[in-house]
């Protein structure tokens, strides 16, 4: 069976940053629908339709096609009161503020930002919202693996049952809270 819109497909692969240093390389396939579902970049939907099982092929992603640009905006210094101790560099937590330090509604309550701490000082948190890999162009080593027709239930609910491909968006569903102070603390997930 070729990959085709509403089917599934397997994918191995390996990803790198344009210099081929190695960033991630699946222990398990990326299982995505196929066909403008958003379960993995358009640009890695294109490059393997209308292929077999057994296809091999390698792209790049520009910035633009996969995690975007850095955005400067999304860097953000917070007073380390607010958060829980012991606070680490790598933590992540949920949640926008504005420019006094409260709460705003997002316009996308689907899509939450998650800033990582990048940098610590003894009263002063810097958090930054960009996705770590926002800014580099990605090689991708992909190889379809599996390919097969979609259920009803899994072209009604937009992904393949029990298994979830790219995240595209790489956000949770929690939501910020004012009360306590400290915002949650979220598990960014891998590519998979």
């Amino acid at each position: 069976m070729k990959v085709q819109k509403n089917t599934i497909v397997s994918l191995k692969y390996r990803l790198t940053d344009a210099q081929d240093n190695l960033i991630e390389e699946s222990a398990g396939p990326m299982i995505y629908l196929h066909g403008g579902y958003d379960g993995t970049f358009p640009k890695i939907e294109e490059a393997v339709d209308g292929h077999d099982v057994g296809y091999e092929t390698t792209i790049q992603l520009e910035p633009a096609d996969a995690f975007g640009d850095y955005d400067p905006e999304l860097l953000k210094i917070e007073p380390r009161s607010r958060f829980p101790e012991p606070l680490e560099v790598g933590m992540q937590f949920e949640g926008l503020l504005d420019d006094d330090q409260t709460p705003v509604e997002e316009e996308d309550d689907d899509d939450p930002l998650i800033y990582t701490v990048t940098d610590l000082a003894e009263d002063k948190v810097v958090l930054d919202g960009n996705h770590p890999l926002a800014g580099l162009a990605l090689k991708f080593w992909l190889v379809v693996s599996d390919v097969r027709e979609a259920t009803e239930e899994e072209l009604e609910d937009g992904h393949p049952q029990g298994a979830f491909g790219l995240d595209v968006d790489d956000e949770s569903d929690m939501d910020i809270d004012e009360e306590p102070p400290a915002p949650p603390v979220v598990q960014r997930p891998t590519l998979h």
